[in-house]
């Protein structure tokens, strides 16, 4: 060459013209490019793209090939895969806070949920999102992320990133692929997963579960420090009735329930506006959980969602878990309840006994205890001198540790 440039020189140039399809930005100055060797014509790129899903990674791919092997003097060109270094902290302890998404039964949409919900949350949050769902991964379809899934210097799986929120699915590892595993397979998958994956973000983990109560929700009990759960149902009488069992697995597991969405609670017709109930319901009394949100049956929760940008009753259900999650296992004790956690067998009955007969006929009696209160129904209905059934009692579990028992004098 006259304009005595050398082929180091030609070569960089090349590929200044490769852009970042999303960002608009060099290769170079999106931080793709981590070193180029050139000996003899023969080039060799290093790159990290694994902060671009599977198909534009391949395409940027493609074109530093192409823009490469046009420069005059490159004999051959290859793209390699640098080894990535790991930021964050490997498994789930790195997070603040936990929050996993949980169904009764499949096909209630709960994958949507757990997606849009990971995706609300990213507007204020460093957000990962993990598809727990061993058998039936759809986080990677409903984010239309692919792989590979590529390792740290460590040697730790990194999650695929998008949009700054980090994704990891066996689905990714897995691509087209039935899964069939059971048992001590399943559960050894998921454990290293859990173990070893090196997440670059630490606010918030939100865990897509398998759904009913096999092994892999248990394991992740027994395994995963999880600060709250998300519920989610139709609400069509069946399902309503398996999330509530479900509810007292998690209570019984010390899991705090942040409450319940009620996916596909009505559609919206398109032509007149009429709101139309897609199930029959038999109503949510027997949930024993807060209602964080209903969902209609809407395009908008059908398309794919973008972290930081979701539909706004998506938005009002993050605010709304971010709240909960704040105050899990916390019982709000009203000032002029009887509270007996903690507290002598003997002194809990005469707690019971001096406030319950200090009340006038129709007063509000409350109590909060650290086990099932029920037994002190019959003891109130011999304070009140009148049978058991007669006595309007209502008892609920409202964290994994604490009971609140409500009467009328």
């Amino acid at each position: 060459m006259t304009d005595g440039t050398t082929l180091t020189d030609r070569v960089e140039a090349a590929l200044r013209t490769v852009r970042d399809p999303a960002a608009d930005l060099s290769v170079f100055e999106a931080g793709f490019v981590e070193n180029v060797a050139v000996a003899d014509g023969e080039v060799t790129v290093e790159t990290d793209l694994t902060a671009l899903d599977g198909e534009t990674s391949q395409g940027v791919i493609e074109a530093i090939l192409r823009a490469v092997d046009d420069v005059d003097g490159v004999e051959s060109v290859h793209v390699e895969q640098a080894a990535p270094s790991s930021e964050g902290r490997a498994g789930v302890e790195a997070f603040d806070r936990v929050i996993a998404v949980a169904s009764a039964k499949g096909g209630v949409g709960k994958s949507t949920v757990a997606t849009h919900l990971a995706c609300a949350l990213a507007a204020d949050h460093d957000v990962a999102l993990f598809d727990a769902d061993i058998h039936g991964p759809n986080v990677p379809t409903l984010l239309d992320l692919s792989g590979p899934v590529h390792s740290s210097e460590e040697g730790d799986p990194l999650p695929v990133r998008r949009g700054g929120m980090d994704v990891m699915s066996v689905g990714l590892m897995e691509s087209g692929t039935p899964l069939a595993w059971r048992g001590a397979m399943a559960h050894d998958a998921l454990s290293d997963l859990f173990t070893n994956t090196a997440w670059r973000n630490e606010d918030v983990l939100v865990i897509d579960l398998p759904p009913g109560t096999g092994d892999v929700v248990l394991t992740t009990l027994q395994e995963t420090p999880v600060d709250g759960v998300v519920v989610v149902t139709t609400p069509f009488h069946a399902a309503v009735a398996d999330t509530a069992r479900t509810v007292e697995l998690f209570r019984d597991n010390e899991v705090p329930v942040l409450g319940a969405v009620i996916n596909m609670a009505e559609y919206v017709c398109d032509c007149c506006g009429e709101a139309n109930d897609l199930f029959a319901a038999d109503g949510l009394g027997d949930l024993d959980a807060p209602v964080l949100a209903e969902l209609p049956f809407t395009h908008d929760l059908q398309g794919r969602p973008e972290p930081g940008s979701v539909p706004a009753v998506i938005e009002r259900l993050g605010d709304r878990v971010a709240d909960a999650v704040e105050h899990a296992g916390e019982v709000d004790v009203p000032a002029d309840a009887v509270d007996i956690r903690g507290v002598a067998p003997q002194e809990r009955k005469e707690r019971v006994r001096e406030r319950f007969e200090s009340l006038a006929p129709g007063e509000r009696f409350v109590l909060v205890s650290d086990r099932d209160p029920t037994p002190v129904a019959g003891f109130l209905s011999r304070l009140a001198e009148t049978p058991r059934d007669a006595l309007d009692v209502d008892v609920r579990r409202a964290t994994p540790t604490a009971w609140v028992l409500e009467a009328e004098r």
